[in-house]
């Protein structure tokens, strides 16, 4: 892609300093790395929140707002904090108003990651490498709708464009997947893979929407549910459903794994008179409920042979006032303060100890917890796979500089490195690929400014290759492509 510097009047697109070729590259050592090694490597997303309908369809956006800023909380959460009024955030405003405000907040987000995000994607795929402000807004925002039309452009158009080798979205059991299907039948050239993510059946507190939930399940897997023993025969179907669809992996958002992993006979039997109840009872042990169904599904993945993920301790939706008014997933969720270790622990033993333990990443957004995480994963490696169990990378509030940072030095320190399987973008946007830039670049300065110091040994070749399997190769192996 790239058509951009042969536009006419294309000059102006042209006048950070900051953002230059060797953004992040302090030293030689660094440069090479990144040039040499990491830069032009293949993208293996294998978390993330994209469409699969729209990759389908191979949408093309009418407008950098549609694209950029719809469904971005990040930015929301910036802009509010920025005093902009909710009009222009998730309201009616129109595209172009929203856009303007949100150019405006820009200069303002110095030292936050979205600095950085921003121009960062501008510049790739939009060639534009000049501050987005209140006086450049206008200009950006016509010449990035004009390009946004061409056939580059696209969906499919922008996943090629960022040698995404393949791409795992997240799906819940009920999903037909006939997007996927389809993708597959037409022999895109980027694998599109499904995500299971059954968390709207591990959460039996809301019982009205949990029996909406099983009544759906029903309904797509042509199994009745009236106990636990046919709940768990009706997502193996879905299971089976989605295997056959080429998914290789689940997902799972907690707060905290379960205490608790089995479930008594009395509570099996309130679970069953709960059902024929449809839900209008509160259901005395969910976290047993959600511990119990959990094991279950996790042997189901292991006989797949899928990998399981999990990301723990977020504290979601905490504004009751606009959650009410804009649902979740609209930027006033916070890192939680949860105990994880535990439970984290008996959790994974109760499936090694049968040896039903699939190949487990892990994902921690509270940075407290970092050498928590990084010391867990060393519990269940058995040596039957490199690397089979994960610390997974920097997730939500830590997907930034200092955050990947930590991550990979608690990982180093603890762990090996050398074994990980890097980077995603767990994004709803086609442009946030560049997300995979900054961690390659972050990587190599660290690796670089190490080997310049004498901590690591001067040899390119060495080093160049374990960068190689960190960003791409260690990420191909893992999920078997």
């Amino acid at each position: 892609m790239g058509t951009n510097k042969n536009k006419p009047g294309a000059n102006w697109l042209k006048t950070t300093t900051f953002l230059t070729e060797d953004f992040l590259l302090h030293t030689e050592a660094a440069k090479k790395l990144y040039y040499n090694y990491a830069a032009t490597l293949p993208i293996i997303d294998y978390h993330n929140h994209l469409p699969p309908n729209e990759i389908a369809a191979d949408k093309k956006f009418s407008t950098l707002t549609e694209i950029w800023l719809k469904g971005d909380h990040y930015k929301w959460r910036a802009m509010r904090t920025l005093g902009v009024n909710e009009n222009y955030i998730t309201g009616n405003a129109a595209d172009e108003e929203k856009f303007m405000a949100w150019a405006a907040c820009v200069p303002q987000t110095v030292r936050n990651p979205l600095f950085h995000w921003t121009q960062m994607e501008l510049k790739n795929p939009f060639g534009i490498e000049r501050y987005l402000n209140n006086e450049s807004a206008k200009e950006i925002y016509q010449y990035s709708n004009e390009l946004l039309k061409e056939d580059d452009f696209s969906v499919r158009g922008l996943l090629k464009h960022f040698t995404a080798e393949m791409i795992c979205t997240t799906d819940g059991p009920c999903d037909d997947l006939i997007y996927h299907k389809k993708i597959a039948a037409d022999n895109f050239e980027v694998k599109v893979l499904p995500g299971f993510r059954p968390d709207k059946f591990l959460d039996i507190s809301n019982g009205k929407i949990f029996v909406a939930h099983l009544q759906k399940l029903e309904e797509v897997s042509g199994i009745s549910v009236f106990n636990f023993d046919s709940l768990l025969e009706a997502l193996q179907q879905r299971i089976n459903y989605f295997h056959e669809a080429g998914c290789r992996i689940a997902d799972h958002g907690l707060v905290s794994m379960p205490s608790a992993t089995s479930l008594s006979k009395e509570i099996k039997n309130e679970f069953q008179s709960f059902i024929v109840k449809n839900g209008e009872t509160s259901f005395s042990q969910p976290e047993n409920f959600t511990g119990a169904l959990l094991i279950e599904l996790c042997k189901m993945y292991h006989k797949k042979g899928w990998v399981q993920q999990f990301h723990l301790g977020p504290l979601r939706n905490n504004n009751s006032r606009f959650f009410k008014k804009s649902g979740p997933d609209s930027g006033f969720d916070s890192i939680g303060d949860y105990p994880q270790a535990k439970n984290l622990a008996a959790f994974l033993n109760e499936l090694d100890k049968t040896d039903q333990l699939t190949k487990t990443i892990i994902y921690n957004i509270n940075p407290a917890d970092n050498e928590v995480f990084a010391s867990m994963t060393g519990n269940f490696n058995d040596g039957s796979v490199k690397g089979k169990i994960q610390y997974g990378s920097s997730w939500w509030f830590l997907d930034q500089l200092d955050g990947m940072e930590k991550q990979l030095n608690a990982l180093s320190s603890i762990g090996l490195i050398s074994t990980f399987i890097g980077m995603l973008t767990d994004s709803r946007s086609f442009l946030s690929f560049s997300r995979h830039e900054y961690f390659r670049r972050l990587l190599c300065n660290i690796f670089g400014n190490e080997m310049e110091k004498g901590l690591l040994p001067n040899d390119e070749k060495w080093i160049g290759k374990i960068v190689q399997d960190i960003c791409y190769y260690n990420a191909k192996e893992y999920f078997s492509l």
